[in-house]
């Protein structure tokens, strides 16, 4: 069977709420992890799975995205569809609908999901079963943190999603992760005006009896939608959770200064003998002497003075502007959210 003519589109328009205010300095697609904005490694992955074109949609701190890929990622043209209003998963294919219609197969990935994409299996699975659409399902994560998760036959055909009427047997039930495959014909069943993909369009289709397809993997995932999960992300991609840290370029860290299984980013600075733990240092940022850091994430332009204790935290630097949260505090010019 030949390879398909593929495109793609990357979901990168969402403001991050949950991830305030870190999502105030830099959009949730341009997350660094592993030295690559989170995005840069699906694009990365698309482009290794023979995709011609790829669209990234834009909204919240979209001149970031748009600066940061430029119009191609290692030879694959990137098409940029700006969003006044956010338009939502579905909303976001309409004006897309000519781009997107000129493959024989269509990709869609969320720019806040961080996964070693298994994207030809996607595709083959899709095209093997004949089926209009194709979800990669995580079976790491837990279907009670997410909406209960997809519902899935024996042959891993979609027979639930998201507590819609189960049509036939619920074997197992997983994870959606944010990949997917669609038909491109079905971007002329997309209306105009913001819409959820899953209600409005595949909701439907399962209803009407349409074939929605599977493909389950055990590779790590991770939704970034939170502090937390951003952190765990982090660590687990650079192996640090069962080995030593991961210290970037010019990163410096003193001479009596203690570092354990963390991240250290670019330029970043550890003082001596302050110490830090289980934690992610954005680049350029620095921890004074005699600091303690555990379980945190010290967000760009960090200055964190001498002998402050930081345990579960993200850090960021009071901007003009920006209202702390109710769960914030503010001390020295740096806000202090919860990780968890």
């Amino acid at each position: 069977m030949p390879e398909p003519r593929l495109r793609a589109l990357v979901l990168a328009a969402g403001r991050g709420e949950r991830l305030r205010p870190l999502s105030d300095f830099l959009p949730k697609p341009l997350l660094p992890i592993a030295g690559r904005p989170v995005a840069g490694h699906s694009l990365a992955a698309l482009r290794a799975a023979g995709c011609e074109a790829v669209a990234i949609n834009l909204h919240h701190l979209g001149d970031q995205i748009r600066a940061a890929f430029g119009d191609s990622f290692d030879g694959m043209p990137i098409t940029y569809s700006p969003e006044r209003e956010l338009q939502g998963t579905l909303g976001a294919l309409y004006p897309l609908r000519d781009f997107l219609g000129g493959a024989e197969l269509v990709l869609l990935i969320n720019g806040d999901s961080h996964c070693r994409w298994p994207l030809r299996r996607l595709v083959r699975r899709h095209r093997q079963r004949g089926a209009q659409v194709t979800l990669l399902l995580s079976r790491r994560a837990r279907p009670g943190d997410y909406d209960g998760g997809v519902g899935i036959d024996r042959e891993g055909r979609v027979v639930e999603l998201r507590g819609s009427p189960a049509r036939g047997e619920v074997a197992a039930r997983w994870v959606y992760a944010g990949a997917h495959t669609i038909e491109p014909e079905l971007l002329g069943r997309v209306p105009e005006g913001p819409g959820d993909l899953i209600a409005g369009l595949y909701a439907p289709l399962l209803a009407q009896g349409a074939r929605i397809e599977s493909v389950t993997t055990r590779r790590p995932w991770h939704d970034l939608g939170t502090p937390r999960r951003y952190l765990e992300a982090v660590l687990e991609r650079a192996g640090v959770a069962w080995r030593g840290s991961r210290v970037e370029r010019g990163a410096r860290i003193g001479r009596g200064a203690r570092l354990w299984r963390s991240v250290v980013g670019e330029g970043a600075a550890i003082e001596s003998p302050a110490r830090v733990e289980a934690s992610l240092l954005f680049a350029g940022t620095r921890v004074g002497e005699r600091a303690a850091v555990r379980g945190a994430i010290l967000g760009p332009g960090v200055d964190l003075p001498a002998g402050t204790a930081v345990d579960g935290r993200l850090l960021t630097p009071l901007r003009a502007g920006v209202v702390p949260g109710a769960r914030d505090s503010v001390v020295g010019g740096l806000v202090f959210t919860p990780v968890g």
